[in-house]
C-alpha cells in the first residue's frame, strides 16, 4: 500500500442501546482499544481514534494510541471521521481514509487492508465489504443491512449498486453489509457536505446518500461478519469470544 492511507476509528459514549460501550471492558482493555489494536495490526497506515468524549481520548492514550477529540454534537460517525482527518492531517498528506468501527473489537486486520486496496482503483470513491449470510430469516430482519452487487470484476471486487434493510429476494441467501469503509479523501469531504437524502432517511442508511450523490462504491466479499457490539447481549458474546481466543493462545 502507498503510505498515504490513514485509519480512523470513530467512537462516542452516548450510544442509545449501550451507553458508554467504547469503554466497556473486554478482558484487559476497553473495547475501543481492542478495535485500535486490530487496526494497527493491519499495517495500512497510522491509526487515529476520533473520540466524541475526553474519557475515550484518555483511555486510548493510556494504551499508547493516538486520539483526537471531536465535537460530541456531530451527527454521524462519518462526520466524526472527517473532523478527525482535518485535525490530524490539515495539510492533506493522506489521500485515503479507512473508517473502522469502534464497536468491532475483533475485526480481521486483513479486512482493513482489503478496503484500503480497493481505493487504489480509479473507479472507486468509497470501498466496503460484504459477507454471505445463509441464516434463516436474515433477509427479513430489518437490522440486517443487505447489499446488492453488480457482476464480479477481474480483481474479485464488485460495484455496490444498492443497500437496503428490506428483504429483496425472500428465500435466498443474502449478502450482509460489513460496516467498514474506505474513502478517497475528496469523496469523504464531498459526502459530508451532502444533505441526507429522502431514501437515506427512509432506510436510515448513509450509503444511500453516497449513491444518490453520484459517489461510486466498490465492495469485496469476505468470509465472515465480525462481531459488532450494539447491545449488552453482544457485549457478553464479545467477552466470551475474547476468552476463547486467549485460551487458544495457551
Amino acid at each position: 500500500m502507498p503510505n498515504d492511507t490513514l485509519i480512523v476509528i470513530p467512537a462516542r459514549l452516548s450510544a442509545s442501546r449501550l451507553p458508554g460501550k467504547p469503554l466497556a471492558m473486554i478482558g484487559d482493555a476497553p473495547m475501543i482499544v481492542h478495535a485500535w489494536r486490530k487496526a494497527v495490526e493491519a499495517e495500512v497506515g497510522p491509526v487515529v481514534v476520533a473520540a466524541g468524549d475526553q474519557e475515550i481520548v484518555d483511555a486510548v492514550r493510556a494504551f499508547g494510541g493516538v486520539a483526537v477529540l471531536t465535537d460530541p454534537g456531530l451527527p454521524s460517525g462519518t462526520d466524526r471521521v472527517w473532523s478527525a482527518v482535518r485535525t490530524y492531517d490539515p495539510s492533506g498528506r493522506f489521500a485515503r481514509v479507512v473508517n473502522v468501527q469502534g464497536d468491532m473489537p475483533f475485526v480481521d486486520p486483513g479486512f482493513v487492508g482489503t478496503c484500503a486496496a480497493l481505493l487504489l482503483r480509479s473507479d472507486c470513491d468509497i470501498s466496503t465489504l460484504a459477507a454471505r449470510d445463509n441464516t434463516p430469516g436474515a433477509g427479513a430482519n430489518p437490522n440486517t443491512v443487505k447489499v446488492v452487487l453488480s457482476s464480479q470484476d477481474q480483481d474479485g471486487s464488485f460495484e455496490a449498486i444498492w443497500f437496503t434493510r428490506s428483504d429483496l429476494y425472500p428465500g435466498f441467501s443474502i449478502l450482509k453489509h460489513v460496516g467498514i469503509y474506505g474513502f478517497r479523501r475528496a469523496a469523504l469531504e464531498r459526502f459530508c457536505g451532502l444533505e441526507p437524502s429522502l431514501l437515506e432517511k427512509r432506510e436510515s442508511l448513509e450509503q444511500l446518500r453516497a449513491l444518490g450523490g453520484g459517489l461510486r462504491i466498490r465492495a469485496a466479499e469476505v468470509a465472515n461478519v465480525p462481531i459488532s457490539v450494539d447491545t449488552p447481549e453482544d457485549l457478553d458474546l464479545a467477552r466470551e469470544e475474547h476468552i476463547r481466543a486467549q485460551e487458544g493462545k495457551q
